[in-house]
């Protein structure tokens, strides 16, 4: 039995090695095609998840990878296949995905463009696929007589929309009414945009497609009519006792329309007037000119401008004075633009003419000269306009033209112009007979000089009228200070003063003769301008006491200045107690500064040498002429009136010069002599009458008193109660 089984033992062993290399080989295979799946399925899930694609299942089995889940949209399944490709290889992909069922689409915008004019009609757009196109060919062709009828239509297979079909018909319909149009046809709505010949045409369109409108239907219509050719292209604007009103107007553009509408409103037009938009305005300026005809107009305040092409006609009733009338005419021609021109005409009572020439200007003080009148021509009035803005800062001219002028107007205005050159304000006044200037200089010789303009510019046989008063306040070689100078040096000499007060009182404390004898010096050219000295106090005291203080101190230092025989006529004292410090009432330092006596410039024009009054060039004022002067000869004014001899040089000039002193009270005329020139008084432009000297208390010298109401203006703004004249 030993040897047996010791045989067995060996083969059994091999066995048992076999079974067990076996297994662990099954073990190993098992193992390794679980690591593969396990791989596989992570890497996957993770290609699909970083690309978005959440939606995708994942399973394994063995190598095989199975792709699972309802894709969007097929698009979203291949790509869902490309990016697991990128983890294991595609071979190994089984697609196992669905995809998602597609909704219904949306049927599309179903639209005809039914385009028609003279040529004939092009259909172009999308119709539904059961859309009768024949039909709707033939019915085109026979109920609208078009010459050719172009179908560029396409069609889908979509169920007919709501209200389609009667909107269709509807566009049909409108296609037969309309001979120029674009009809858009779209389910429920049919859009006209037609073109007529009239605004009748027009009308009768517009009513017709408004009751074709069937129930259901929606339509938008844009019917033009071109604009009617107006020839003559007129407006015509009227204010009479009926009020502002248009019995025609056209306009070329909508903003020229607008901007008349404007100019009627602002003349007092009331309501919502209209203007007819047309072709055949003679100018791009058109608006412009019926705007400025229109203002003229309502500057007369009542009369007619019509224009008609580019003539213009401005007529105003006799009520409107000729000055009035020339002013408007001449504003108006000067802004019309250059294609139109005007004629303009005063209606007069039978017989009456439009009276002689007459040319006026006005220079005021700052250099600004206003001119209105009549002049030649166009030309004449730019001459005029020229050589005037060549000598003065600022020109207003409102010049007409008036053919009828006598032969050499325009070399006598400019003579005119030439010789106030020398005036610093003043007027002229040129007719066919005489030539008048009046006003203001600061040249003693401005007279001489304004003669001499004149005979060089005119002719010797010329006749003219000077009046110029001279202002030596004007005049730059005597360099006199002006009021607000004038108050600097009387404020400079009170500063270092050393006139005080006794301690609540108004007596003058110490010597105050130094301090007169400067204010003396400074008002020898200072008296004429009307000045205030105003008294200041501390705040200690009541402030009715301070007030009462303040303005007695004030008369007193004007007395005092009275006495000195300082001219204080319009010097003026007031009270004004602590209600003005210029330094703390704390201290005593302060105090001292608040206690003064300040002078303050109430009128900036001298008080005697008022410049003659500037005629203002309005409705009803003309210079006067320069009639013979009456009173004594006194200083500051040289008036000349004269005429060359016919054939001679103007070698002398015809001076006005003064009689005998008149007793008070009495007025004389005064004769002219030939060859000398005086000094003679300056025109009252009320009476013409000259004031005689009166002598002033504490005055050294006699002088003309001043009128009142020359101070009354030149104080005028200024506050005047509580003041006190000087004794």
């Amino acid at each position: 039995m030993a040897p047996l089984r010791r045989r067995i033992s060996p083969t059994l062993a091999t066995i048992l090695v076999l079974a067990l290399a076996g297994g662990l080989s099954w073990w190993g295979a098992r193992s390794t095609a679980a690591f593969i799946e396990d791989r596989s399925l992570q890497d996957v899930q993770v290609a699909l998840r970083s690309a978005g694609y959440d939606w995708a299942g994942v399973e394994t089995d063995g190598l095989q990878v199975r792709l699972t889940g309802t894709a969007p949209s097929e698009v979203d399944r291949f790509r869902a296949m490309t990016q697991a490709a990128t983890a294991v290889d595609s071979s190994r992909i089984l697609d196992q995905m669905t995809v998602a069922a597609a909704e219904a689409l949306d049927p599309p915008d179903f639209k005809v463009e039914l385009l028609r004019n003279p040529q004939g009609i092009s259909l172009i757009g999308l119709v539904p696929a059961s859309t009768d196109r024949n039909a709707l060919l033939r019915s085109l062709r026979s109920e609208t007589s078009a010459p050719k009828v172009t179908d560029l239509l396409e069609t889908a297979d979509y169920k007919l929309p709501e209200g389609w079909q009667a909107a269709l018909d509807y566009g049909i319909q409108a296609a037969q009414m309309a001979g120029s149009a674009k009809i858009s046809i779209q389910p429920g709505a049919v859009t006209v945009a037609a073109i007529t010949d009239s605004r009748a045409e027009k009308g009768r369109l517009e009513t017709a497609l408004k009751r074709a409108v069937p129930k259901g239907v929606r339509l938008t219509s844009q019917i033009t009519a071109p604009r009617p050719v107006i020839a003559p292209f007129t407006m015509r604007f009227v204010i009479d006792g009926d009020g502002p009103r248009f019995e025609a107007c056209s306009a070329a553009t909508e903003d020229g329309r607008q901007r008349i509408l404007e100019a009627a409103l602002s003349a007092g037009l009331q309501g919502k007037p209209g203007c007819t938009l047309g072709l055949g305005a003679p100018s791009p300026d058109w608006d412009e000119a019926a705007e400025q005809a229109i203002a003229a107009v309502a500057r007369l305040g009542q009369g007619t401008v019509t224009i008609s092409d580019a003539d213009v006609a401005l007529t105003a009733p006799e009520a409107v004075t000729q000055v009035r009338f020339d002013e408007a005419a001449g504003r108006l021609e000067k802004a019309l633009p250059r294609v139109f021109s005007l004629h303009a005409e005063l209606e007069r009572e039978s017989g009456q003419d439009a009276g002689p020439a007459e040319f006026i200007a006005a220079l005021s003080g700052d250099r600004a000269l206003s001119m209105r009148g009549r002049i030649a021509d166009v030309p004449m009035r730019e001459a005029v306009d020229s050589f005037a803005r060549a000598r003065f800062s600022e020109v207003d001219s409102s010049l007409r033209s008036d053919a009828a002028v006598p032969d050499g107007w325009t070399v006598r205005v400019i003579g005119a112009l030439e010789a106030m050159a020398v005036l610093e304000s003043g007027t002229v006044q040129v007719t066919p007979d005489m030539l008048r200037m009046a006003g203001t200089s600061g040249d003693p010789n401005a007279a001489e000089n304004a003669a001499a303009a004149l005979s060089n510019r005119i002719g010797a046989g010329a006749r003219y009228a000077l009046s110029i008063r001279y202002d030596r306040r004007l005049d730059p070689a005597l360099d006199l200070p002006d009021g607000q100078e004038c108050v600097r040096r009387l404020n400079l000499i009170m500063s270092e003063s050393e006139i005080g007060f006794e301690p609540g009182k108004s007596t003058i404390a110490g010597d105050p003769q130094p301090t007169l004898a400067r204010l003396a010096e400074a008002m020898t050219e200072c008296a004429d301008f009307q000045i205030e000295a105003g008294g200041h106090t501390d705040a200690q005291g009541s402030q009715g006491f301070n007030a009462d203080l303040s303005r007695a101190r004030a008369q007193a230092l004007v007395a005092a200045m009275a006495e000195a025989g300082i001219d204080t006529a319009n010097l003026t004292a007031r009270g004004y107690g602590e209600s003005q410090p210029i330094a703390s009432n704390d201290t005593e330092a302060g105090r001292e500064e608040n206690r003064r006596i300040e002078f303050r410039l109430l009128s900036e024009m001298p008080i005697r040498n008022t410049p003659l009054p500037v005629p203002i060039l309005r409705e009803g004022v003309t210079s006067e002429p320069v009639a013979p002067l009456q009173g004594p000869p006194a200083p500051d004014i040289a008036t000349s009136s004269g005429m060359a001899p016919e054939g001679g040089a103007a070698t002398s000039i015809d001076a006005v010069q003064g009689p005998q002193m008149p007793q008070a009270g009495e007025s004389r005329a005064v004769p002219a002599t030939v060859g000398v020139s005086e000094q003679v008084p300056a025109l009252d432009d009320r009476d013409e009458t000259v004031r005689l000297p009166v002598q002033t208390p504490g005055a050294d010298t006699p002088r003309p008193s001043p009128r009142p109401e020359d101070a009354a203006t030149s104080a005028t703004g200024q506050e005047q109660q509580d003041t006190t004249p000087a004794p």
